[in-house]
């Protein structure tokens, strides 16, 4: 079969164009509406050697939407992650242990990855070869495999050997710069780097390696730069720059600051609403709900003593009552006027309960569900983050490893 004869059929059949017959993911039982009742990666191996944050948490990603993920840790320390985060970040996987600085550990490994589809890890550049489980390595017992390297800065590049946090990505990308208010850049407890640079790049980067696997037989080594990703999405910025000439500044954009009709307000109990009025029907809407029908034609008026004068007298109106007031008086109007809620007041929200973004593991626990719905069904896995090495006898008996064998290999601190 040739490449240019393989064809999406109506019933989704990724076409079998590859020496390596394991690349067909057969889904003629997947049903002609919108409620999946397959997941759509399903029949999907994915091994997760990553840690912490960015690779952890796309790889959770992808076991919401059906694949198999094996979580690789180290029989030392591995994943490092506090147990808060590993919970959040791992849910739907089954771990392993494997001492990869032997030379039965690392055999182990390339042995998964002979039957992978995905192999993801998030190691500095280098130390997976040196490990003998690099791309070459890897490629050469499985030419098809999506093999994803996730690093602060890539795999080349003056920077690539350095280490880095969220913190030095957003500044070094210029980012922070623009996460800022009077008082300078400000930090966040999302991670915006991590996130976007790295967790939703690897997603992309995965997901369409892996329909260019299933259409050509051929794998591809992804190399995502956590860095490059966040600067890759800074197009605001971008925009006026290319518009004004000059850097946006903090504080004067209309995202940052400069309006008083996108900004952050006091109320009487010390909580805050949100209004996000930038568009004048918006406006006017809230100015209606306020009764302050003299506000109405100071919307974006581009003239700074005009918005701290509209701030002023916003501020003194919500300062006058308490959030929840507010949030009922808004909750019906196209204001966009919303309170800023805590976090767990937030999971408790009947929005989001509805739309099952927040659910519960099968320990009890809160969780967030995956963010993609098909149709009428969300697509999450619901098994609890595994402890390190819970699931090392299945995995490994799945894969053809005899009972004897891992007992050996137990013995020997080879696998644990």
């Amino acid at each position: 079969m040739t490449r240019e004869s393989c064809k999406l059929p109506r019933a989704l059949i990724f076409p079998d164009c590859s020496r390596n017959s394991r690349m067909s993911i057969q889904m003629e039982n997947v049903p002609h509406n919108n409620s999946f009742k397959v997941p759509p990666l399903k029949g999907i191996l994915v091994v997760d050697l990553s840690r912490l944050l960015p690779g952890p948490l796309a790889t959770q990603h992808l076991a919401d939407l059906g694949a198999d993920v094996i979580k690789v840790e180290d029989t030392g320390a591995g994943d490092y992650a506090s147990p808060g985060l590993r919970a959040a970040v791992n849910r739907g996987k089954r771990s392993i242990r494997l001492n990869l600085k032997t030379a039965a550990g690392r055999d182990i490994l390339l042995h998964l990855c002979s039957r992978a589809h995905v192999l993801v890890e998030g190691f500095r550049p280098g130390v997976m070869a040196r490990l003998g489980a690099g791309y070459e390595d890897v490629v050469r017992v499985n030419p098809s495999i999506v093999y994803c390297s996730v690093s602060g800065f890539g795999q080349d590049g003056p920077l690539h050997q350095l280490p880095g946090h969220d913190i030095n990505y957003i500044a070094l990308s210029g980012v922070a710069d623009q996460c800022a208010g009077t008082d300078g850049p400000a930090l966040s407890n999302l991670p915006i780097s991590d996130l976007l640079g790295g967790t939703s790049t690897t997603t992309m980067g995965v997901l369409a390696a892996l329909f260019d696997a299933a259409r050509t037989g051929s794998g591809r080594h992804i190399d995502v730069s956590i860095a490059d990703g966040v600067l890759a999405h800074a197009v605001l910025p971008l925009a006026l720059l290319r518009q004004n000439g000059r850097n946006p500044q903090f504080g004067e954009t209309a995202l940052t600051g400069g309006l008083a009709c996108y900004a952050f307000y006091r109320t009487s109990d010390g909580r805050y609403v949100a209004v996000g009025a930038l568009e004048r029907k918006f406006w006017v809407s809230m100015c209606r709900v306020l009764d302050r029908p003299d506000l109405e034609p100071l919307h974006r008026t581009g003239n700074p003593q005009t918005e701290q004068y509209v701030r002023s007298q916003l501020a003194e109106v919500f300062q006058a009552r308490a959030m929840q007031h507010w949030a009922q008086v808004f909750q019906d109007s196209e204001a966009c006027v919303t309170p800023v809620l805590r976090f767990d007041e937030a999971l408790a929200h009947p929005h989001f309960v509805h739309r099952g973004v927040v659910s519960r593991n099968d320990d009890g626990a809160p969780s967030l569900g995956g963010a993609l719905k098909f149709g009428h069904e969300r697509c999450t896995a619901h098994r609890s983050a595994s402890t390190p090495g819970a699931d090392t006898a299945e995995v490994l008996l799945e894969a053809g490893i005899t009972a004897d064998e891992l007992a050996t290999l137990i013995q020997n601190g080879n696998v644990s």
